[in-house]
This record gives C-alpha cells, structure tokens and sequence, in this order.
C-alpha cells in the first residue's frame, strides 16, 4: 500500500529514532522506495528540523544528533490545556532539572494552538499557582541527575555539607522536591550506604560510566528509597500535642496518618521515629511553633528547652 509522504515522513523520522545509525540504502529497502526518495525525504526531515548528519569516511551513513525528535501526536483540547498548566505550575521553582526544555515544549503547544483555546489558556495565567519557595540551585546539576536516572549511570558530584567539602560517587534513586528544595536520594560508593542529598548543596555533578551500577538501586524509588535501612532502626515514640492549626499542618505532611483527633479540632499525634534521627524531626515540629508542644520523650523535650534558652540568650 502506497503512503502519503506526510504519513511517509512521519514513519520515517520513527524508524531513524529506534536505530543508533542508518545508511540510505537500508531505509530503501525497509520502505521498498528508491535511494533518490529517501535521501530527499531525509533532506526535507533535516530541513524541518530533524538533527540528522552524515557519518564521513568507511561504512558512512547517517546517525542523529544527541537528542532524538519525536513524530508528531495528536492532543485533545482538554490534554493540550492541562499540559500547558503542568508545565506552567513549575514556573515557581527556583530550579528544574528540565527547565529550558519545558519552557521549549510550552512555547510549541501554545503556538500551534486554535485560538479559542490560546483564549482560555491565557485567562488561566496569574489565577491558579503551585506556590513554592525560591531556592537557588543548579539546573545543570540537576539535570545531570536526572538524565544519570534515565540512563542508568553513576555520577560523581561535589557535595558541601557541615563537614565540608567532599567527592562523591552515587547512583541516584531519583530526585523529589520539597518545600522549594530538589532533593536526591542515592547510593554512596564511598559510604557504601543510602545517603539523601540536597540540591543546592551539590556543586558540581558529573555522569561517570566506569562505575557499574547496581540493580538493587534500581529497584527503588524516591519513595522508598530508605525503607529497608528505616526497618532495621532502633525507634522511639514521639508524642506531639496539636492545636487545630496544628493538626492542618500535620495533615499536610507525611505524619497525616498518626493524628488522633478531637471534637475540638485539636489532635494528638504519635510517631515512630529512628532514635538517630530524633534531632531531625523535633526540628521540623519546632516550626510549628505554639500550635505543637512535644510530650514524649523527655529528650525531644530537652532538645526543644535548649533551642528556647539559646534564643532568650541572643535577646538579652
């Protein structure tokens, strides 16, 4: 059956996207057209954009830039105004690990958009907003993680923390963002443990493919990523007192499950908690201020007496 050339084009741009590289001759055979059509086609495909060159010297060919091109897909005007949102909503973000190719994709779906829906979408600009705080950090960097994620490589990152500075082998889980900062679960070569990494704390990052990766990494997820390690943790009960304030913040967090509640809209939450990680969670409580007061145990509520006497020190 004869193919229109649009249709033509479009199978052919996903042909050379599934091979690494490709001689005239083949693509010939495989469509069952003569070498002059397809190195036109091919011609016209680099025209409209497609990143393909040519291979000089023995065997030649062709091969495609870095990055492939996708075929065109067809959206329904509810699937194009809600990718057009998504993508908007990340505008807050100090930084993203795919920033300028979002800003690229958005352009495309608004332009080539009918004018009534281009209407619509821009009475949404400035009325609905996934707020987040601004934190500096770098895209490069995170960019370098996600795409170590999408290929399954390590990567060698230069970490600051309160020790210092140092460098470090992962094999990053993934990347999840809360409160405005990127954070990266991974696996250390050189602790030979999960570690969580903070975005804006890695200076530099660096894929390295002489390391091998490992399967159990792989497996899983930003979830996850600790679970097993959280399992084997000796655990202390941590009892917080919530105001009703409290509780809707609480609520909004992971520790959502653990609240025992009033008719008075206050509430009562229990959390188990690794004992070596109690510092960490009694500081997350300590933002809540007069709406949280920790019961249990007496050494959460110690910790929290010499926060208050270090800060009535500074004002006196």
């Amino acid at each position: 059956m004869l193919l229109l050339k649009s249709q033509r084009l479009v199978q052919l741009i996903m042909v050379i996207n599934a091979k690494k590289s490709f001689t005239v001759p083949e693509l010939a055979e495989e469509f069952g057209l003569s070498t002059r059509t397809i190195t036109r086609d091919l011609q016209e495909l680099s025209a409209l954009g497609i990143p393909i060159y040519s291979v000089q010297g023995r065997g030649g060919g062709y091969r495609l830039l870095r990055e492939r091109m996708l075929p065109p897909i067809a959206f329904s005007e509810h699937e194009a105004v809600a990718m057009f949102f998504a993508c908007q909503s990340l505008q807050y973000y100090g930084s993203l690990p795919f920033d300028e190719g979002a800003a690229a994709a958005l352009h495309k779906f608004y332009h080539y958009l009918p004018a009534d829906v281009k209407e619509q979408i821009d009475r949404l600009k400035n009325k609905v907003a996934i707020w987040s705080p601004h934190r500096s950090m770098s895209s490069a960097c995170l960019r370098t993680i996600l795409q170590a994620v999408m290929i399954r490589s390590a990567v060698t990152i230069e970490y600051k923390s309160s020790h210092g500075i140092s460098v470090r082998d992962i094999q990053p889980v993934g990347l999840y963002s809360s409160q405005g900062y990127w954070y990266c679960p991974a696996y250390c070569f050189q602790r030979k443990a999960y570690r969580l990494f903070r975005g804006d704390r890695i200076n530099s990052a660096s894929l390295n493919l002489s390391i091998e990766c490992l399967e159990e990494v792989d497996n899983r997820s930003v979830k996850d990523w600790n679970a097993p390690e959280l399992l084997k943790m000796e655990k202390t009960a941590l009892t917080v007192n919530l105001t009703p304030n409290g509780v809707r913040a609480f609520e909004s967090s992971s520790f959502g499950d653990s609240i025992d509640y009033r008719e008075d809209g206050s509430g009562t939450a229990h959390i188990l908690v690794p004992i070596d990680n109690l510092s960490f969670f009694v500081n997350l409580i300590w933002g809540l201020g007069e709406d949280a007061e920790i019961l249990e145990p007496a050494e959460a509520v110690d910790f929290i007496k010499r926060k208050i006497e270090k800060i009535k020190n500074i004002y006196e």
